[in-house]
Formats: C-alpha cells, structure tokens, sequence
C-alpha cells in the first residue's frame, strides 16, 4: 500500500507593502533657499568686479571733502549759528549714496534679460519668481548700507558727529525705507524698458536733478519759491530733513518739525510715514509688470 506524501507549503509571512510618501513641499524652505542662491551669485559677481562698490564709496566721499571746501566760507548764519556746511551736507550725501546704489538696483536685472540668463530663471522650476526681485532687493540693500556705513564715519571724522544709538536705528530705518521704494521702482524699469542703455539714461536723467531740486546742497530757506516747492515734493527731502535733524539735535522726538514746508511744517513721524506710503505705491505700481513677467 502506497502513501501518498503532500509536500508542506513553506511558511510565507506576507510584509505590508511600503508606500514611499514624498514630503509636503517646504515653500518657505524653498523661497529662503532661492533667495540666498541668487543673492549669493549678485555677491560672486561683485566680488569679480568690486569696481562698483569702490565708486560707490569714493564719489560720494569726493562729493563730502569738495563740497564742504567749497562752502566753508559761506555767510555766517546760512545754514544755522552753530552748523558748518559739512554737518549740515553730511545727510544729504548719506542720503543720495543709499538713493545712487537703490537706483542702479534694475542694472543686474537688465543685463540678465539681455544676455538670456532671466529666461533661464523664468522657466526653472523655481518655488516662486519673486525670489529673484527679493536677491536683488537684499544685494542693494547690503551694498547701500556699506557705503552709508563708509560716509556716516567719514563725515564723523571731519567733524559732523555722531547720533546716539537710537538716532542711527531711526536713521537706518529712513535709509531703508528709501532703498525699498527707490529700488522697486529700479526693478520695474528694468523690467519695463527695452534695454540697458534706456535704464542708463533714466538713471542719469533723474540723478541729479532730484538731488539739486531738494534740500541736500541748501536749505529751503535759500532757495525761490517755485523751487521751495518743488524740494517739498522731492521725496529725498523727506529723508534728508529728518536725518539732518537727528544729527543735530540730540532731544528729538517724533513729533520734532524736520522742515517748513510751504503748506506747512512736517514732523519726523510724518517723513517716515511719507516714505512708507513711498514703498507701498512702488510696489503696487510694479505688481501687474512683474506678474506679466513671471507668467
């Protein structure tokens, strides 16, 4: 009699199948990683050409040592009893060298249109394309505070002085405040216009008379009528004012009068409020450009 043998079936446990989950995308992870990416390669750029910070340091320090010779003659009285034109010029050239390097912001974006490196960046898989206008806001912004930085302890040692500690926290706000819009509105040129050499222009077309038609040189009590005006539309005077006061008077406050207009006095709260409004209106005039753009 025959048996028959069953093979016995091996013992087979049965794993649950793993489900690789990818993460949940970090946007803000993303959006910081981008921004120090570009704003890294603004800085590799710069450090290959430091030309541009040079400039940046030594005009406006040509500008400090010439002017103040130039003037140091002038009447008794001018400029305050006991203000000598390098105090009184001091926030002036502080001020137009953050406005100088906040202008030029749209430069690097317009040579990357035209040698096709923007294009590149459009169509990357970026987290969002705002991180290119945030590397270069961050990239003028170091660079205008190092050439600030250059002329306040400059214009300290040619006998202006020094602010307290709270007087260059508020005179750095002011400072800020200005970069921001100024280079809002260098970016949407950049994007706007159809070349460098357009950009270029507008920058030498609106440097200096913005700074002869505001109280940077003179006080607007030494200036016409028409022209008193004009200084008091000029957001410039708006930090140029509020600065100068900070530097010579050591008991301001917000409520201090910086400057007489000709409708009527402007405290220091009320130029940082007009600078904000600045900042506010550069960037809602250049969102529908840069939404365009990015699309």
């Amino acid at each position: 009699m025959s048996s028959t043998i069953t093979p016995s079936k091996p013992n087979v446990t049965l794993q649950p199948e793993v489900v690789q989950v990818s993460p949940e995308p970090n946007f803000f992870g993303e959006l910081v990683q981008e921004t120090l990416a570009l704003t890294r390669r603004l800085f590799i750029q710069l450090q290959r050409r430091p030309s541009t910070l040079i400039a940046g340091v030594i005009q406006p320090l040509i500008w400090l040592i010439l002017f103040g010779a130039l003037f140091q003659n002038a009447p008794q009285g001018l400029f305050g009893n006991t203000v000598n034109y390098g105090q009184f010029l001091a926030a002036g050239v502080i001020v137009f060298t953050a406005f100088s390097g906040a202008l030029n912001a749209g430069l690097p974006v317009m040579f990357d249109r035209e040698f096709g490196f923007l294009n590149r960046l459009l169509v990357a898989p970026l987290a969002t394309r705002y991180s290119i206008v945030f590397a270069s806001a961050i990239f003028i912004v170091t660079l205008s505070a190092i050439q600030t930085a250059a002329i306040i302890a400059t214009s300290a040692f040619l006998g202006a002085g020094w602010p307290d500690p709270l007087g260059l926290a508020v005179i750095s706000l002011i400072l800020l405040l200005l970069v921001f819009g100024v280079t809002g509105l260098s970016l949407g040129l950049a994007f706007a216009l159809p070349g460098h050499i357009e950009l270029i222009a507008v920058i030498f077309v609106t440097n200096l008379p913005l700074l002869f038609a505001s109280t940077a040189l003179a006080p607007l009590s030494f200036m016409p009528k028409w022209l008193q005006v004009v200084a008091t539309l000029n957001p410039l005077s708006y930090a140029i004012e509020p600065i100068r006061y900070i530097y010579l008077h050591s008991n301001w406050a917000l409520n201090s009068i910086v400057m007489q207009a000709p409708w009527g006095a402007v405290t220091l709260g009320g130029a940082l409020l007009v600078l904000l409004v600045l900042d506010v209106v550069a960037f809602l005039t250049i969102q529908p450009l840069l939404r365009r753009t990015f699309a």
